[in-house]
């Protein structure tokens, strides 16, 4: 499905479903590079089990047109558009990575309007190493190798992808790479530049539900503690056998996690 917002043509993954007014909508946002479909297993469910699914594609990334937005706080006014454009006036969201940082701002950007806010893979700060911003800055493929490699546990590399006859690492390196030129290192930058989560954490006021991987080296676990004493609400799970990609890698974790909690509201 492609909507306009601000002049631009703009993806969202609906799950195969129209929209239906009587039902609730949750927002799907992916990290640094990607787009929508590294939700593709939860959006599906979700669309399939009485939810409206918006996994968006952000300007710049996937089918999307438009250029990266430069901030996290830019793209978080994005979303909010997003939904205005689609009529949404209250809804779930649910981000990783750096769509875990875009959720936390929507969240307390516009407080009334979230039912409850799912994040994955989440740390404040999300510090990014200066070898990964140097490479994904001259567009080098060692940022993607890098991302790759820290990006999922150990086990990871050598098979047990959940999905029968995919492979996990070779996947979210075949997606970074169809990233534009520029478009990545805006986003760790984006990341990396994000200071002020901890004061944007204390307005929020809907319940938020933390998945973190056990294993995870880009969002340790020990990086998220600081969020999670200046949350009201927070709900927190770490999977084990997990790093940072938890949704492919723990996917029908991650689902049910984000189910049980949207349904609490």
């Amino acid at each position: 499905m492609n909507i306009e917002i601000d002049g631009a043509s703009t993806f969202l993954y609906t799950g195969s479903k129209a929209f239906d007014d009587e039902l609730p909508t949750v927002f799907f946002v992916h990290g640094a590079g990607l787009d929508h479909s590294v939700w593709i297993h939860q959006s599906r469910y979700f669309a399939h089990h009485g939810f409206n699914v918006a996994a968006i594609d952000l300007p710049g990334h996937g089918r999307s047109q438009g250029k990266a937005l430069p901030r996290i706080l830019d793209m978080a006014q994005w979303m909010l558009r997003s939904a205005d454009a689609l009529g949404c006036d209250r809804f779930f969201i649910a981000g990783h990575s750096m769509g875990s940082l875009i959720a936390l701002e929507v969240a307390s950007l516009a407080p009334d309007r979230i039912e409850a806010a799912g994040l994955v893979g989440c740390a404040v700060p999300m510090a990014v190493s200066d070898i990964l911003l140097e490479a994904a800055r001259e567009n080098r493929h060692d940022a993607i190798d890098m991302i790759s490699r820290w990006g999922h546990r150990k086990a990871a590399r050598i098979g047990g992808n959940p999905s029968p006859g995919m492979w996990m690492t070779g996947t979210a390196e075949r997606l970074l790479e169809r990233a534009e030129p520029g478009v990545l290192h805006n986003d760790l930058a984006a990341c990396n530049e994000y200071r002020h989560g901890l004061e944007s954490a204390a307005k929020v006021t809907c319940p938020v539900y933390m998945i973190l991987g056990k294993e995870d080296v880009m969002a340790p676990v020990k990086g998220a503690k600081a969020l999670i004493d200046s949350l009201r609400s927070a709900h927190v799970t770490v999977l084990d056998d997990c790093g940072h990609m938890l949704m492919a890698e723990r996917p029908d974790a991650v689902r049910d996690i984000l189910s049980q909690a949207f349904r609490r509201g």
